[in-house]
């Protein structure tokens, strides 16, 4: 068998299948890593393991390829069918199957691929960041007296929003800064643009402008010092850059996108012909209030008018007058009558207070003895023979002297 090995095959003395799948094996295993580039024409995951084909991009050459699910976990992009990629891979022959595989090691976007990985990536920081969160973005003026303007020199761009804005209102002003809009000098040129017309006190709102172009002419408008440039300025900021399919990352960071630069214009400037005659409208709604409201408060002062008090006035005088004099009346009887009734009371009580005087039995005839001290005289042995006495009568007192107790 060792023999048969080494030995060249011959009909007489042909290899087993398995030798010669065992051998291609062996040459394929010193071939070792290699980077290699395709389409990848399928891409199925199963149980965390990728399983795929990939296609040359130039000849008919398909090879099958394994990203085991270690290697597809480290994999920082997201992949799909149709993406153009650069693979690091080892070559696997499989002996019992006889079909060849390679094992993915690494994988990458190439080309326009790589570019979009690389913009997906800017785009997760610069969100990460807060740039594109809509609690930042600033309302434009409504009516700007002057207009930024970043674009192309003698573009299309430049004419649509300067003329759209000049028709929709007649007096509105510009100040130009004219960049690259494609190429390698339009990502500073363009931020320069922006900061130099935010410096301006004057300029209301920035406009970026530009008429469309494909994906790689609008590179410059998602480079990161533009959508920075844009997120620190501090004058309101519009993206018009006029492509709908593929939304620069500055249309993130805006204030404001416009589908294009007409749109621009006719979203930042007010029309003067609408907005006349939506104040025709308004004077007109505000007049027929009013002559409402008039009306209405004409009506009631007819109405209150048409009430008696106001109708005839001097009824509530004379109606109050009759009323006056009957109170006064009635107050009169009830004094008269109150007075008539405390005299009787007065002569009552006097009456009773007569009734009950000392003086009332001294009119009698009565006497009260009194000491020379003022005491009163109750029985003969208060007043010994010779003690000085004093009588009040009726009408006077008299000075007496006891002559002494005398039977009865």
């Amino acid at each position: 068998m060792a023999a048969a090995d080494t030995s060249p095959a011959t009909r007489e003395a042909p290899w087993p299948v398995a030798l010669m799948s065992e051998k291609i094996a062996a040459w394929i295993e010193r071939l070792g890593q290699v980077w290699i580039e395709g389409e990848v024409t399928q891409w199925q995951v199963r149980g965390g393991h990728v399983y795929g084909k990939l296609r040359d991009l130039q000849q008919d050459a398909t090879v099958s390829f394994t990203v085991w699910r270690s290697v597809a976990q480290r994999l920082t992009s997201e992949f799909a069918q149709g993406d153009r990629v650069v693979a690091l891979v080892k070559p696997n022959f499989w002996v019992k199957g006889g079909s060849l595989t390679v094992q993915v090691f690494d994988l990458s976007h190439v080309g326009i691929g790589e570019l979009l990985e690389r913009l997906e990536r800017l785009r997760r920081q610069l969100q990460s960041e807060g740039l594109f969160d809509a609690e930042r973005k600033r309302a434009i003026p409504f009516l700007p007296s002057l207009i930024g303007l970043v674009t192309g020199r003698d573009s299309d761009a430049e004419k649509d929003v300067i003329r759209n804005a000049t028709l929709r209102w007649p007096g509105v002003r510009f100040k130009i800064h004219y960049a690259a809009v494609q190429g390698d000098r339009a990502a500073a040129e363009v931020s320069a643009g922006i900061e130099a017309l935010d410096r301006d006190p004057e300029v209301d709102v920035i406009v970026v402008a530009r008429g469309g172009g494909d994906f790689q002419n609008l590179l410059p408008f998602s480079d990161e010092r533009v959508v920075r440039a844009a997120a620190a300025a501090t004058t309101p900021l519009v993206s018009a850059i006029g492509h709908e399919a593929d939304r620069p990352l500055l249309d993130e960071v805006a204030d404001l996108r416009a589908s294009t630069p007409t749109d621009a214009a006719k979203r930042i400037v007010p029309d003067v012909g609408e907005e006349l005659a939506g104040l025709d409208q308004a004077r007109a709604r505000l007049s027929g209030r009013l002559g409402q409201l008039l009306a209405h408060e004409a009506d009631r002062i007819a109405q209150l008018r048409g009430r008696p008090a106001l109708a005839m006035p001097e009824r509530i005088i004379d109606d109050r007058a009759e009323e006056l004099v009957r109170w006064i009346a009635r107050g009169t009887e009830l004094a008269e009558r109150g007075l008539e009734d405390r005299d009787r009371s007065l002569a009552e009580a006097r009456s009773r207070l007569i009734a009950l005087s000392p003086k009332a039995t001294l009119q009698r005839g009565y006497a009260i003895a009194q000491l020379a001290d003022g005491s009163v005289i109750r029985s003969p042995e208060d007043a010994p023979a010779g003690a000085a006495l004093r009588l009040a009568l009726a009408g006077g007192a008299l000075g007496a002297r006891s002559e002494g107790a005398e039977s009865v």
